[in-house]
C-alpha cells in the first residue's frame, strides 16, 4: 500500500508519460521498494492509478521474472546458471549458496537478510560465471568466493562490485529502477573504486529520467568513404540511375547490376536451356 509520500511519487510517475498505462512498469517497482514484493494492494493500487483491472496489472507483473510474489530479504542475489557461466562453475557457485544460505530458489533467509535465485542469463558472459547483488556485478566469482561474499555481506563489509555501486539493498535499487533516482540521497550507496567516474556517479536526486543527447560521429573511414564513392561511379557507368544506388536491401539486392570484366567468359545462367559444361566435358 502506497504512503501518502510514495502515492505523491506514483502520481508523478503516471505524469511522465503521455498514455497513463505507461507507467506501469516503474509503478510496480515502487510497490516493490514500499512492500518489498508486488503485493495485492499493490497490484490493486497501480490498477485504480492508470486505469486498469487488477488482472491487467498481474498479467504484467508475472510475466516479468524482476516482479517477485513473495517479500525479498535485504539483499537479492542472483547467481547465473545459463550456457556460459554453468560450464565456468556457475551451478556449483548457485549450490554451495544454497547450502551455506538453506535456501533454494526464490528463498529467502530466516533472518531476511538474503534472497537467492538462479538467473537464466545476466548477459555477461565475458565475466562467467557472475552473481549480481542488488542487480550490481560481481563476474569470475568461484564457489568459494561467492560464499565470501555473502560473509562479507552479512557482517556489513560489503566488497565492490566489478563495476558501479556498493549494492545499497534491493529496495533502494527498486526505487532507482522505479525513476525516482536515489531513495536516501545521503547514503545512497558507495561508489566502488573500481567503478569509472560515469558508472558510479549518483544521480541528482528528483532529477528524474532522461538522456543526455550526444553528437554521433561518422564512423566511415576516409578509405570507406572513397571506396564507396568509387562503387557508386561503378553503377552509375553500368547505366543505372540514383533509385539503384539508394534502393533498399532484399530479395531483389542479389540482381544488383555487375557485368563482367573484358575477357572474362560470361557466368553461366542456370535458367537458360542448352547443354551444361559437365555435358560438354562428358560429350553428352
Amino acid at each position: 500500500m502506497f504512503s501518502p509520500e510514495m502515492r505523491e511519487k506514483a502520481l508523478e510517475l503516471v505524469g511522465r508519460y503521455p498514455v497513463g498505462r505507461s507507467a506501469l512498469l516503474p509503478l510496480l517497482h515502487l510497490v516493490q521498494e514500499g512492500d518489498g514484493y508486488i503485493s495485492a494492494d499493490g497490484v490493486a493500487e497501480c490498477a485504480e492509478l492508470l486505469g486498469l483491472t487488477k488482472a491487467e496489472v498481474g498479467a504484467v507483473a508475472t510475466f516479468y521474472t524482476m516482479y517477485k510474489r513473495e517479500p525479498m530479504g535485504e539483499h537479492l542475489v542472483s547467481v547465473c546458471t545459463n550456457f556460459s557461466c554453468k560450464v565456468r562453475g556457475g551451478q556449483e557457485v548457485f549450490d554451495r549458496l544454497a547450502a551455506k544460505l538453506g535456501v533454494a530458489h526464490n528463498g529467502t533467509t530466516a533472518d531476511g537478510a538474503f534472497t537467492l535465485e538462479h538467473a537464466e542469463c545476466l548477459g555477461n558472459c565475458e565475466g562467467a560465471p557472475v552473481v549480481t547483488v542488488d542487480y550490481l556485478n560481481y563476474e569470475c566469482v568461484s564457489a568459494d568466493g561467492a560464499e565470501d561474499l555473502v560473509d562479507r555481506i552479512a557482517a556489513g563489509d560489503v566488497p565492490p562490485p566489478t563495476r558501479g555501486m556498493i549494492p545499497p539493498g534491493v529496495r533502494s535499487v527498486q526505487y532507482r529502477l522505479a525513476g525516482l533516482g536515489p531513495r536516501d540521497p545521503v547514503t545512497p550507496g558507495v561508489a566502488s573504486d573500481q567503478a569509472r567516474a560515469d558508472d558510479g556517479a549518483v544521480p541528482v536526486p528528483d532529477a528524474g529520467p532522461g538522456v543526455e543527447p550526444v553528437t554521433v560521429e561518422p564512423s566511415l573511414s576516409e578509405a570507406d568513404v572513397a571506396e564507396r564513392e568509387s562503387a557508386r561511379r561503378q553503377v552509375r557507368d553500368a547505366g543505372y540511375g540514383d533509385e539503384a544506388l539508394e534502393g533498399e536491401a532484399g530479395p531483389q539486392s542479389r540482381e544488383f547490376p555487375t557485368r563482367p570484366q573484358e575477357g572474362q567468359p560470361a557466368i553461366d545462367d542456370p535458367t537458360e536451356s542448352g547443354p551444361r559444361h559437365d555435358d560438354e566435358e562428358r560429350g553428352t
